[in-house]
């Protein structure tokens, strides 16, 4: 039963650590749901959306500034009916009113603030407001008496701009009529990134700087897919670039979600797991193609990082950590000069140097401009991190007694398939058995806790609770992860449980006309988003299309092939328009006009032999081959190799182009032969 007024703040019954948060401020906020919307009805009230994360800098500002104000609480409270949300719980609803406010021209960012009418069509949109005006920009004060005012007095005015605004945002997120994407689009798309690359910063464009490693994972593939050395070289120089900088984090691993400068140093201090994800891979892969030895060190930097500091005790990993603690941003990573020289004695002096440390400090005051005394910690030269192993686990140590960033706990399906596909890949190509390990850990924690008896997923588990109906994101980044996972170890499980995950997908999320869905048909939104452009992240409709030819491939579904290429179809007019907004779409496209080339190994998995052949496969960067071991389970799957048989009992290779197989061989040396054609 609803009661007139809410009582007191209900967030406090929630599960996210960033409603959590805000569970004790005066200001009444109510979770999203039907409740909430009723509730703005029957007072006829609008509501005031606040969308953030637990670990954004900006939105702990506007807490502090005014959600804990009791007095812009009570306006608050008088005016709206106040609705928080954490857009890693629901990035469906972050994405329809991103969408939203970027058609009404506000820039993106969280926290992002909307007015909402009571039927969920929004009519303001703005991100962070400070307290009182200033500088010729209106404070939350000032909005919320003047919506207040226009609420009572004019409300046809904001009925009208509300219904056109949210009828805009349908439109522009429903279905397009499909095309035939060009395939001219790679190249092109190659060329912007070209054109926009800064060799003196190894980044694209200017501050801040985003790592974006599915744009490197594009041009990895197109280097060598399309004989480009150039390609490769944009690549080294930004991954070179980001592991010497600030962005890094030298001490502990992992990195920090963007620089602010151009040059990689000064970073945002927070990190999440979703980049940590992306770059491993880009790391990995990147040691793979180009035989960058430092390369494969980061990739092991970040894995350590994971497993020491990120990784749930069943399995699962955390969501993310915060850029502030004690209630400063980066404090937890900072360093002056005098502290290292306690800490190293003689060694300081050659750490300091090598790691750009500064007497007055090189991190200013983000107000004044001024030293503050602390130091970012960057390579200031080609230095090898293994020469000061030591000193590095001396500061480690020290800097673990300090107090923590905190850290959102919460385990998310669609970060953990990516970190899955990533300690897989990782393992993979360094040969590492342990993150292998860690990935069948993973998922092992996803399916068991945060899979329905009907085979559906739930998106978001945290202290025993599993909630929120899973989107499009979830299976695509779970259906990465389970088949990097087969690839990794050959146990068929995987690719079995990736083809059933895949076709849920399918059945559930798949467009009329090639694309899919973010939500399923039964959502609760103003618009049924179905995108495809990249954001920080690859788009769930570009990892669906990845994992329909991957999967395709490793099956011989014909079936699943036709779905990819009407995945592209669908984007095509907007890969046309913006071809490096749709980088990791276009990546799927050079997989997919490449010769296709499947492995197929027979024998003894746990042989010599078998180490000796796996070398082989392994020893280069093939972004366009697919491996399988052959077994019952994966016969089952994949028809293609049936009757396929060890030679002489020996471990034996079909190599295969288009399902269409060569004659076998138990030679390695003939193996490498074949896969070098």
């Amino acid at each position: 039963m609803l009661k007139d007024q809410p009582s007191a703040n209900a967030l406090i019954h929630e599960s996210s650590p960033y409603l959590l948060q805000h569970a004790h401020n005066p200001v009444n906020w109510l979770p999203w749901g039907e409740e909430a919307f009723a509730l703005a009805r029957m007072q006829d009230k609008p509501v005031f959306l606040s969308i953030g994360y637990s670990t954004c800098h900006w939105c702990h500002v506007m807490e502090h500034e005014s959600f804990e104000d009791p007095a812009v609480a009570a306006l608050l409270n008088r005016n709206f009916i106040a609705i928080k949300v954490d857009r890693e719980e629901r990035p469906d609803i972050d994405a329809v009113y991103m969408h939203a406010a970027q058609m009404m021209n506000v820039s993106g960012g969280w926290p992002l603030n909307l007015l909402l009418t009571p039927d969920k069509k929004p009519f303001y949109a703005t991100t962070y407001l400070p307290k009182e005006g200033r500088f010729g920009r209106m404070g939350l004060i000032e909005l919320v008496e003047r919506v207040g005012v226009l609420w009572r007095e004019d409300r046809k005015r904001i009925e009208l701009s509300a219904d056109s605004i949210g009828s805009a945002v349908a439109i522009s997120m429903h279905e397009t009529t499909p095309g035939k994407l060009d395939a001219a689009l790679p190249d092109l798309a190659y060329r912007q990134s070209a054109q926009q690359f800064d060799a003196s910063s190894g980044g694209f464009g200017g501050a801040p700087l985003f790592p974006s490693p599915h744009r490197l994972l594009f041009l990895l593939r197109y280097g060598v897919l399309k004989d480009q050395s150039q390609a490769l070289t944009m690549v080294k120089e930004s991954l070179t670039a980001m592991q010497r900088g600030g962005i890094h984090d030298q001490i502990g691993g992992g990195f920090h979600r963007y620089a602010t400068d151009a040059d990689w140093l000064l970073p945002h201090f927070e990190k999440m797991l979703s980049d940590q994800a992306m770059l491993m891979m880009a790391y990995a892969e990147g040691w793979q193609a180009t035989g960058e030895s430092s390369f494969a060190d980061t990739a092991r930097d970040i894995a350590d990082y994971l497993l020491r500091d990120m990784q749930d005790g069943q399995g699962g990993f955390y969501a993310a950590e915060d850029a502030d603690s004690e209630g400063e941003e980066g404090r937890f990573y900072l360093w002056s000069a005098p502290e290292i020289r306690q800490l190293l004695g003689q060694r300081a002096a050659a750490f300091m140097r090598a790691y750009g440390v500064e007497e007055a400090g090189n991190f200013s005051d983000e107000a004044s401009g001024k030293k503050t005394g602390a130091n970012i910690l960057h390579r200031t030269g080609d230095i090898d991190p293994a020469a000061f192993a030591a000193e590095r686990a001396k500061l480690l140590a020290s800097r673990d007694e300090r107090v923590r960033p905190f850290r959102d706990d919460k385990v998310l399906t669609d970060w953990n398939g990516l970190t899955i596909a990533a300690l897989a890949v990782s393992g993979r190509i360094l040969n590492e058995p342990r993150y292998i390990e860690a990935a069948t850990k993973a998922a092992d924690f996803i399916l068991h806790n945060l899979r329905r008896d009907d085979g559906t997923l739930l998106h978001r588990w945290r202290i025993g609770k599993a909630a929120i109906a899973g989107q499009l994101e979830d299976y695509a980044g779970m259906v990465w992860g389970l088949t990097e996972l087969y690839e990794a170890s050959f146990n068929g499980r995987w690719l079995h449980e990736a083809v059933a995950l895949n076709s849920v997908m399918l059945t559930r999320f798949k467009g009329k006309s090639g694309g899919f869905y973010q939500v399923e048909a039964n959502h609760e939104l103003i618009a049924r988003p179905l995108q495809g452009f990249d954001g920080a992240m690859p788009s769930g409709n570009a990892v669906a299309m990845h994992n329909l030819l991957r999967l395709s491939r490793l099956t011989g579904s014909a079936e699943l092939e036709r779905e990819a290429a009407a995945v592209a179809d669908h984007f095509s007019g907007a890969a046309a328009a913006a071809p490096t907004g749709l980088l990791h779409m276009l990546s799927a496209v050079l997989l997919a006009e490449s010769s296709a080339r499947e492995v197929v190994l027979v024998g003894d998995r746990q042989s010599a032999e078998a180490a000796a052949m796996l070398a082989v496969v392994r020893d280069q960067y093939r972004p366009n081959t697919v491996v399988l071991w052959h077994d019952v389970q994966t016969e089952r799957l994949a028809p293609f190799i049936r009757g396929q048989k060890a030679v002489d009992g020996k471990v034996t290779a079909y190599v295969c182009e288009n399902f269409r197989c060569k004659l076998p061989s138990n030679d390695p040396a003939t193996l490498q032969q074949l896969l070098s054609r």
